[in-house]
């Protein structure tokens, strides 16, 4: 039986979307090599056509198909799983959860997306050091921003965008108040991070640790 899928958000007009928040960076680098030709600087001239093709590319917002399936709960991010866990407790939903953690790479699309249906109860930021987003201690040492979603059934989840080595800036386009749907566009971050997701403890796995996930497309979990 095929997979019934819908979008969440309107589809791109053009054939390669980039997300907004891509463009000052572009056309700084475009403005920059388009310099270096015009002072016929040969080799700079081609480092910066390869810089402002690798920032294009890294800007990416491609549109994503929503898997319809009932209660299951989709990847906020493209990446690599990294954990898959139960915990007793965390202090952002200030519960029993399990947490799944997604790494970002350079080369992945970096839009988050909302893992599931809610209102926005809390958006906290966090200022922070910048260790490589795949160490364990970059989820409460690092630069990041804790998205706090309630549920429909009244039960709570957290989306928390961590910055990485690299990454410098978190962009978080929702407020508290707002209702969000499952794979709707929500923020990004710019260049190289990870997604941490607190999900009630009683939500069924669907993932594992190396596993593969594309922001809207993948499902993470199933809510009981």
């Amino acid at each position: 039986m095929k997979e019934e899928l819908y979008r969440a958000d309107p589809p791109s007009q053009t054939a390669f979307p980039i997300a907004k928040a891509g463009m000052p960076y572009i056309l700084a680098a475009a403005f920059v090599t388009l310099i270096m030709a015009l002072l016929d600087m040969k080799c700079l001239t081609f480092m910066g056509i390869l810089a402002t093709l690798f920032i294009c590319l890294f800007f990416r917002d491609p549109d994503r198909l929503i898997p319809k399936v009932e209660n299951a709960v989709v990847s906020p991010a493209d990446g690599r799983v990294i954990i898959v866990e139960t915990l007793s407790g965390n202090r952002f939903t200030d519960a029993p959860c399990l947490r799944i953690s997604i790494f970002m790479s350079v080369f992945n699309v970096h839009v988050n997306r909302n893992p599931y249906d809610g209102t926005v109860k809390a958006v906290q930021y966090y200022p922070g050091k910048f260790f490589s987003a795949d160490l364990d201690k970059a989820s409460a040492s690092n630069e990041h921003n804790a998205v706090m979603v309630e549920l429909p059934d009244g039960k709570s989840m957290g989306v928390v965008q961590i910055a990485g080595l690299i990454a410098r800036r978190i962009i978080c386009g929702v407020q508290k108040g707002d209702r969000v749907s499952r794979g709707a566009r929500f923020g990004m971050i710019c260049f190289g991070s990870r997604l941490d997701v607190y999900l009630p403890a009683d939500t069924r796995p669907e993932v594992s640790v190396g596993d593969r996930v594309s922001s809207g497309s993948s499902v993470l979990g199933i809510l009981s």
